[in-house]
């Protein structure tokens, strides 16, 4: 999936909490650091017409930071989390507004209290484990992503569909007792039953209407040395396209190394991107700023909206 892109570059880089109304902050495109509820809690309602997001897995990752959601004792504690977060994220969301939500399965620690580590990968060796969830067996697939994507549906999102993202050149697994995990979902919900879906945005091959499998390879950041859990531009970019115009605020309430602020960005919109550790937020900032974005330094300058 191809896209055209538009430069939008000024951003402007605060930490909650701030004194000024949010609503004045977002006149420009933002980059956050504070808790992300805290944050969501301050922001205008109906201020952001779609949220592009992947927030960290149960169990696979220590950010080494207080506040982080996803070393939850029990998977049911994760999905409450996540479902709280989500109700402050569905506040903020414009009446026709959409979210697409990037989340990936982990599978029982089979008793093991700790993750071995990976040379190819050090970020996932972990010290600590949660003991098998109630109800499941060791070696057992979790089912993350469905048991997420209901719980959103209980508490009244629209769930509109579920996108499978195929990863051509995944990460090879040590396992020989099932298949390797080469996919990950994209779910697509909205706050109503109508909402804005720009379906000819973007085209699949053979000019088709984009399909519910997309074949995205998984990306190296260099400037997200650090931040393993990145995804790729060419997944958010079809869900920016398709999910808001040019000038409307996107969201990312765990911003990680800022794919989403990078995306929306070069596509005309403004976008709002939130991250509790500092380190991350530093790592985005220098990666805007790479690829050509502005950072305001005077807090209060008013930074006209252009495409």
């Amino acid at each position: 999936m191809s896209v055209a892109r538009l430069s939008y570059p000024h951003f402007g880089v605060f930490e909650h909490p701030r004194d000024e109304d949010y609503l004045t902050v977002m006149e420009r495109s933002v980059l956050i650091m504070g808790d992300a509820h805290a944050v969501l809690d301050a922001m205008p309602a109906k201020s952001v017409q779609t949220v592009i997001t992947s927030p960290p897995y149960w169990s696979l990752r220590d950010y080494g930071i207080d506040g982080q959601i996803g070393l939850e004792a029990s998977v049911y504690d994760f999905i409450d989390a996540l479902a709280d977060l989500f109700d402050s994220v569905q506040r903020v969301l414009k009446d026709d507004g959409t979210l697409w939500l990037n989340i990936g399965d982990s599978y029982t620690s089979g008793g093991r209290t700790w993750r071995a580590p990976d040379k190819k990968n050090a970020a996932r060796a972990m010290d600590q484990r949660p003991a098998t969830p109630e109800g499941l067996k060791p070696k057992d697939l979790i089912g993350v992503p469905w048991r997420l994507a209901f719980a959103l549906q209980e508490r009244g999102w629209f769930l509109r569909s579920d996108i499978i993202w195929n990863k051509p050149n995944c990460q090879p697994e040590s396992v020989r007792d099932r298949p390797t995990r080469s996919h990950e979902y994209v779910f697509l919900l909205s706050r109503s039953e109508r909402y804005l879906y720009n379906v000819d945005a973007v085209r699949g091959p053979n000019d088709r209407r984009v399909r519910t499998v997309w074949d995205v390879k998984t990306q190296p950041v260099p400037e997200a040395s650090g931040h393993f859990a990145t995804f790729p531009t060419a997944l958010v970019d079809p869900c920016v396209l398709m999910g808001s115009n040019v000038g409307d605020v996107v969201l990312d309430p765990f911003m990680g190394s800022g794919t989403t602020a990078l995306s929306a960005g070069l596509l005309g919109r403004r976008f709002a991107g939130i991250e509790l550790n500092p380190d991350y937020l530093e790592m985005t900032r220098q990666r805007l700023l790479k690829h050509g974005f502005v950072q305001d330094r005077v807090a209060d300058e008013h930074v006209a909206i252009s495409a």
